[in-house]
């Protein structure tokens, strides 16, 4: 296999998470702007919603591993390093932007620390655990339990990047370090395991078939798809049902 090919399971799965993504962001406005009595908070879509992060970190992690896999073959360490900190702090960027456009169109319950912030931070501490391998499996459920440990505490405004947050926190979505930072790792370690060196350790054979090669179309342009698909959904819906959307 060609090491800078793409591997087409890892952009369909994460296809399949985007969406997931936008099906639960539909019935989340549908909720919101109250055209629907749907229950996003609790039942089905709320364990949907859990899901469809876990999945998409996961891959997050499972990437990561690959990128550096086949990075490291070319670049020096400090090279190698300054490459996930750039693109971890250009996703963090994102992840401001995110956070100025809901503070304008929402205010109350804006996005502080959403799933962009997380996977930029994510990013750009990768570095400190490329070194433990599949061991990464180990810490991220560790970090994982540690936040079911530190779930309901509250406290000061600056620790809501770590899951701790004021008594009075609300935000649309919320994508803490702990335990999300966890899920990553836990990719890491499974990326390890199936993709040691970035190289498929297993055999599948890619099948074009249509539904294949949508979700593969997802998964490739899933960053501009999270940037522009709640606006979209909102529109839509604002035009299908005459709710005021602004």
């Amino acid at each position: 296999m060609n090491t800078g090919s793409r591997l087409w399971e890892i952009d369909c799965a994460r296809g399949i998470a985007i969406l997931m993504m936008i099906i639960f962001h539909t019935i989340f406005d549908l909720s919101f702007f109250r055209i629907a009595p749907v229950d996003v908070s609790g039942g089905f879509w709320r364990y949907f919603a859990f899901a469809t992060a876990t999945l998409f970190l996961l891959i997050v992690g499972v990437s990561l591993v690959i990128s550096h896999a086949r990075a490291v073959q070319n670049l020096p360490g400090i090279a190698l390093t300054k490459k996930f900190l750039i693109r971890g702090a250009g996703i963090f960027g994102l992840g401001l932007l995110v956070t100025l456009a809901t503070y304008v169109y929402l205010h109350e319950g804006f996005v502080v620390f959403g799933i962009l912030h997380l996977i930029g931070i994510s990013v750009m501490l990768s570095p400190l655990f490329f070194r433990f391998g599949k061991q990464n499996i180990l810490i991220g459920l560790v970090i994982i339990l540690a936040g079911f440990c530190i779930a309901g505490i509250h406290g000061p405004v600056y620790l809501i990047p770590l899951g701790i947050f004021p008594a009075t926190f609300t935000s649309v979505d919320y994508t803490p370090l702990v335990p999300w930072l966890g899920v990553v790792l836990a990719g890491m370690g499974i990326g390890e395991c199936l993709y040691t060196g970035g190289v498929r350790q297993f055999g599948i054979r890619s099948l074009p078939v249509p539904v294949i090669i949508f979700f593969s179309f997802l998964g490739r342009h899933s960053l501009i798809i999270y940037l522009v698909h709640q606006p979209i959904i909102i529109l839509l819906l604002g035009a299908l049902t005459g709710t005021p959307v602004f």
